[in-house]
């Protein structure tokens, strides 16, 4: 009988250390408080309570604005108005540069001192890439002007490049040896000097 006693006892003992070993060498602790304690600094968008949106302000009725409403799916059209005669002009019917054998060309010299560099990326000293799409009518002048791409985005480059364009007479472009309207990818890179 002290025989099985003493073998429990040393099975006991042994299944003992094995814990303690298991638990202080397997088992990192620390690891475990830390990231329980790390979880506890960690904020969820559930734990705020949300706003109820604000009141929408007083907002006529749309019979108080106008007695009778046309509705429409034609788009509007643009009306350009020279020399006193009225021209009805849509961007439509302007090619794509595909569709032309001579680009648009325009003086390069007069585009670069019209273009002002935006200073807030000036005093930021950020350059810039903008992308443009222009609508260059049969006489060669940019009737439209579209910001395609605008890199880095609201620095001013898009603005100050559609303004160096607008209005600009250049060289028109040419399908089959007759002037025509287009629209022109011009990319424009702006660099501090």
């Amino acid at each position: 009988m002290n025989e099985k006693i003493l073998r429990i006892i040393i099975i006991a003992v042994t299944a003992a250390i094995h814990l303690v070993v298991i638990f202080f060498l397997v088992l990192d602790t620390d690891r475990i408080i830390y990231a329980d304690a790390e979880n506890a600094r960690v904020m969820k968008v559930t734990d705020f309570a949300e706003l109820p949106p604000p009141p929408d302000p007083e907002i006529p009725q749309v019979e108080e604005i106008a007695e009778v409403m046309i509705e429409t799916d034609i788009p509007p059209v643009q009306q350009v108005v020279a020399a006193g005669t009225l021209t009805v002009q849509s961007f439509d019917n302007y090619l794509q540069m595909h569709q032309v054998s001579v680009s648009p060309q325009f003086d390069e010299g007069a585009i670069t001192s019209e273009l002002v560099y935006p200073p807030i990326a000036l005093r930021s000293g950020v350059e810039g890439r903008v992308i443009l799409e222009l609508f260059v009518d049969i006489s060669g002048t940019v009737q439209r002007v579209t910001i395609l791409r605008e890199d880095p985005e609201g620095r001013g480059f898009g603005e100050a490049a559609v303004r160096a364009f607008m209005g600009k007479k250049g060289r028109p472009a040419y399908a089959n040896g007759e002037p025509v309207s287009c629209r022109y990818r011009y990319p424009l890179l702006f660099r501090i000097k």
